[in-house]
């Protein structure tokens, strides 16, 4: 083996993780990949095709420790002891984002945001494809951005959600259009309980932007718009609007949404789009203004927002089952995605919430809950803060410990229009492996009725 050649360590062996690990081996890096957990076996096999060390179920800090770079996983938080002891050894870590970005000269799109950022990925993303732009999709959904720098190299652009976790380790990387959909408390067991350091994480979307970079941001959002002042760039700054008109950016006009950018204007009527809800103007708007920067065609733009179809496990609907309709909400894994859920009801719901907390505050859907739901079916190994946050409505509050058991309850107790909506406002990993695996199994319950 040359041993001259740099050595990386990967540490986690997910998507991310392997990715990476696969783009190292490609740029002839020397590459060790080292999961704490147990590696799921389509991701050893692609390790052991591709002659990778791997190691599983521990960390051989020696062999970590003499790295010339670390590439964390997102989901690995800094306070772990590889980390402290690589932090220690000035060892430099870095994300799979910011490794990735090293190989392309492609225009990088990034979304980040609490909510809506893999909806306003997808559809900036199907807006481009349907440009005929030479363009990949990846980072925080699909395939990993260092997967999609091994597999399709020669693309022009790349459209990445971009989580918190992913822009912590971001230095150097360049956004070229950065777009911020909202920013609520969220991951606050990640931030040290303090807001201000999430903020923070949020707003590195917009490091290493220059005068010819865009920013797109809600000017609605009030963490988001309180905080601007923050952003040391010299990129255009873009608002969207659906309280307010804007000269520049994207606002509602008499039922309209009206986007102007370089003295041009697109108009659509809200009824013309895919997607539903007051908080899908705001996705749509944000994909809308993005497109038009990429002077992409007026028509293209309105075909795109209109026949988009949206992300499973968002606002899904499942099926109807003698007269009441189940949506799967199961990526809602804060309260405010689980806000803008019930805030779209218009029928008695039942709902059902849980999971593993972190550090929600469930005083903002107080009056939704009063409003909308008629029943609360508790999903979770523990539930006490979900019965002390609303045991005293006098609501009927149900606990249960699978996703078969929340479908039973919530169909024994609804009725004809009711609507049973899975929307969680927290994580998963208590019950299931992730939300995909919590939306699925309570699909398979609700068809099993």
């Amino acid at each position: 083996m040359n041993e001259t050649r740099p050595y990386i360590v990967i540490l986690g062996a997910g998507e991310s993780g392997v990715g990476a690990a696969l783009l190292g081996k490609a740029k002839g890096y020397r590459v060790f990949v080292s999961d704490k957990s147990l590696i799921k076996e389509k991701y050893k096999i692609e390790l052991n095709q591709n002659q990778i060390d791997f190691e599983e179920g521990d960390h051989d800090f020696e062999k970590i420790l003499c790295a010339n770079e670390i590439i964390k996983s997102p989901g690995i938080p800094d306070k772990v002891e590889i980390i402290k002891k690589a932090i220690d050894k000035n060892i430099p870590i870095i994300s799979e984002i910011e490794f990735a970005a090293r190989y392309t000269q492609a225009t990088l799109i990034g979304i980040t945001g609490t909510n809506g950022k893999t909806t306003t990925t997808l559809l900036t993303h199907h807006i481009l494809k349907k440009a005929n732009l030479n363009v990949g999709l990846g980072g925080n959904v699909g395939k990993s951005f260092a997967r999609l720098i091994v597999e399709e190299p020669v693309r022009d652009f790349y459209v990445l959600e971009l989580s918190s976790f992913m822009l912590d380790n971001m230095f150097k990387t360049k956004i070229n259009i950065a777009i911020l959909t909202n920013i609520t408390p969220d991951h606050l067991d990640r931030y040290e309980y303090k807001l201000e350091n999430y903020i923070s994480s949020k707003f590195r979307i917009t490091q290493n932007q220059t005068e010819s970079d865009v920013f797109i941001y809600c000017a609605d959002d009030e963490i988001v718009a309180e905080n601007l002042n923050q952003i040391k760039t010299s990129a255009k700054l873009i608002p969207f609007s659906i309280k307010k008109e804007l000269k520049e950016g994207a606002c509602l006009i008499n039922e309209q949404i009206t986007i102007n950018h370089n003295n041009k204007q697109l108009t659509m009527p809200t009824n013309n789009l895919a997607l539903v809800g007051k908080h899908n103007l705001y996705n749509s708007m944000a994909s809308a203004i993005a497109a038009k920067v990429l002077n992409i065609r007026k028509d293209v733009v309105r075909e795109s927002l209109s026949d988009f179809e949206n992300i499973e496990h968002r606002l899904e609907f499942v099926a109807r089952v003698h007269g009441i309709d189940f949506i799967n909400d199961s990526k809602a894994t804060n309260v405010n995605s689980t806000w803008y859920a019930l805030e779209s009801m218009t029928r008695p719901v039942i709902w059902i919430v849980g999971g593993t907390d972190k550090g929600n505050d469930y005083e903002m859907l107080m009056d939704l809950i009063k409003e909308k739901v008629k029943a609360i079916v508790c999903l979770g190994v523990d539930n006490s803060k979900i019965l002390k946050a609303f045991g005293s409505l006098e609501k009927p509050i149900y606990e249960s410990r699978s996703a078969e058991e929340a479908v039973a309850r919530a169909y024994k107790y609804g009725k004809t229009d009711d609507v049973v909506l899975l929307s969680p406002a927290c994580a998963s990993f208590d019950l299931f492996e992730n939300y995909e695996d919590r939306g699925n199994k309570f699909k398979n319950a609700v068809r099993s009725l």
